[in-house]
């Protein structure tokens, strides 16, 4: 009996030990292990796909992030999701949204990898500094707009005011001509009389 429980013993120390390694070793990428964090490069492969893919496979990439995110919530599926919309050159990309996904995500540190806090910080500010830029070209746009729009008012009404003036001269040419045909009709009444 004794040696039996020696052995239980010895075997549950093991085992600790064993638990206890598995949960301290640090995965591939270096990150302390967290039960069911995807590795850093599924990521970014992902990312790659989406970036480098056709329409079709953006699509497929997106439908598949959004629903993993809506059936399974949670900071790995969320930031998924999260990292889809943050990357530009697809339909669905949507910066705000992921901004406030993403902000959301890194209150949940604790729950993450730190390749995955490290992922969702840098797109966070990737992000936050696209929407600078896209309100910088829209405020830019519009100033050009207004600029452009003033330009073409302006022009009009020069065009305007040459008009005007071309049929105020055309008006006094042709009143010149009526003042000059009268005036040779008189000389020609002039020249007859005279010479009768």
């Amino acid at each position: 009996m004794a040696v039996l429980t020696v052995a239980l013993l010895a075997g549950c120390a093991q085992t600790k030990d064993f638990m206890s390694g598995f949960r301290k070793s640090p995965t591939p990428s270096g990150d302390a292990g967290i039960l069911g964090a995807p590795d850093v490069d599924q990521y970014l492969q992902e990312l790659h796909d989406l970036a480098a893919g056709d329409p079709a496979t953006q699509a497929e990439i997106y439908a598949d992030a959004r629903s993993g995110s809506t059936l399974t919530p949670g900071p790995q599926t969320n930031l998924r999701y999260a990292l889809v919309l943050a990357t530009s050159g697809h339909s669905e990309s949507d910066p705000q949204q992921a901004q406030s996904m993403l902000r959301e995500i890194l209150t949940q540190k604790e729950l993450m990898t730190e390749s995955e806090i490290a992922l969702a910080t840098i797109h966070l500010k990737s992000v936050e500094n696209l929407m600078v830029v896209d309100s910088e070209a829209r405020r830019l746009r519009a100033s050009t707009s207004r600029t452009a729009q003033t330009q073409e008012a302006a022009a009009a009404q020069r065009l305007a005011n040459v008009e005007a003036d071309n049929r105020r001269l055309r008006r006094e040419l042709e009143d010149a001509l009526e003042k000059l045909e009268a005036l040779t009709s008189i000389e020609r009444s002039i020249r007859e009389q005279e010479s009768n």
